[in-house]
């Protein structure tokens, strides 16, 4: 059995801002000190939908790495490296890219919703539709079994696990397992066992879903199989034998939504974020500037919290002792907008001031985090180099 590792990452597409911080960022910094963990710049999947202009992936990259450790990700703990730096990631997608079926590329969740939000460029390309295999392959090179993940992205993580399946079935199986299995099969009868090579055949060549699960409900319902002959035509169905890639496994995480400026969920598309290392006085600025309840138009006028985007921002940086009084003073009038944006001001300005003094460092010496990042990418190459010489053997090619 491999460890338990976990690989994440980050398109380098701009400046970092709070939303990162406490979607991503804060829960990195609670996982490396509990796993084993990867932090990856992933700047060839920046490229399949910002390939026409590249300036800013270059430029992002180095800043990025800089929110990272300002925020508390500590290289001592963790590997931090740039994904382009080690091409084994490239090489088995494209080993991996000989037994992935085509639909399950283009049933990737991802996929049409990309195609419809990002309408105004160009992403009928390989490169696009390929960015799930890629993904899947960043993932399976570290044999990273545990990828961190909110309950929508779930589906994001199946297409890895499919194809771990699929390369360890093909790649991976015990001396006679085939034998074995197609012996098991006829044990089952010839109405079920011709059923069950139906079901087999779809899903594998096809990738059809359904059919995965009708073959494992017609496995659970047959009474005639040993323990192992049952086991045996699940490993069949699936993918069975000597396990060269494990299979991903989602680790749940809360990722709360940080309200942007406006009420919506914090975002660079709404123009609506503050980010991460960003001025004092910029950020009181774009805070006093927030809209709030418009049932307020005077000063004199009450309000409705709930009906106001500056308290969304209060849940997340008032105590309860000041949330308490913003309700009170909005409801009776008893203060004011301005007043009541002051309290989310500070907890914002305190947040910030670690990741200041943390990045200050790096931002006065730049081959600080150059040197860390090099000595992670080396870290992740000898990691990539043990699985692709796996890979490579079980697939009948030469090892360099």
């Amino acid at each position: 059995m491999f460890p338990d590792r976990v690989l994440s990452g980050m398109r380098p597409t701009g400046k970092l801002h709070l939303g990162h911080y406490h979607g991503v960022l804060k829960n990195w910094v609670q996982l490396q000190s509990e796993y084993q963990c990867l932090f990856m710049v992933a700047d060839w999947h920046a490229l399949t939908t910002n390939y026409d202009d590249v300036s800013v992936i270059e430029k992002s990259v180095w800043d990025m790495v800089i929110d990272w450790l300002a925020a508390g990700v500590d290289p001592a703990q963790a590997t931090l490296f740039i994904q382009s730096r080690v091409p084994e990631h490239a090489e088995l997608q494209l080993l991996l890219s000989m037994i992935t079926p085509l639909s399950w590329l283009e049933r990737a969740p991802s996929y049409k919703d990309q195609i419809e939000k990002l309408s105004h460029k160009d992403l009928d390309t390989f490169g696009f539709l390929g960015y799930p295999l890629l993904q899947a392959a960043d993932i399976l090179l570290y044999r990273s079994n545990l990828v961190p993940v909110g309950e929508d992205q779930v589906p994001h993580i199946e297409i890895t696990r499919d194809v771990a399946r699929r390369f360890n079935h093909v790649f991976g199986k015990e001396v006679g397992f085939a034998e074995k299995a197609e012996a098991a099969i006829k044990k089952i009868g010839g109405k079920k066992g011709k059923l069950y090579d139906g079901l087999r055949t779809r899903y594998q060549q096809d990738g059809d879903v359904e059919a995965l699960e009708a073959a494992r409900s017609l496995l659970q319902e047959t009474q005639n199989l040993s323990h192992g002959d049952r086991e045996r035509l699940f490993g069949y169905l699936e993918g069975g034998g000597k396990m060269i890639l494990p299979e991903a496994q989602p680790l749940l995480t809360e990722a709360p939504r940080l309200p942007g400026l406006d009420g919506q969920k914090m975002s660079k598309s709404y123009g609506n974020t503050i980010n991460l290392r960003e001025s004092a006085d910029t950020v009181a600025k774009k805070i006093r500037q927030m809209p709030t309840d418009p049932a307020r138009a005077r000063r004199t006028d009450t309000g409705e919290p709930e009906r106001c985007p500056v308290w969304k921002l209060h849940q997340v940086y008032s105590s309860p002792e000041a949330q308490k009084w913003v309700v009170e003073g909005c409801k009776s009038a008893g203060i004011g907008c301005l007043e009541c944006k002051q309290p989310v001001i500070d907890g914002v300005l305190a947040e910030q001031k670690p990741m200041f003094e943390r990045a200050q460092p790096y931002l006065e010496d730049l081959t600080l985090v150059k040197s860390i990042v090099a000595d992670g990418c080396e870290r992740a190459r000898d990691l990539a180099r043990d699985t692709m010489r796996d890979v490579r053997e079980a697939m009948g090619l030469s090892y360099y």
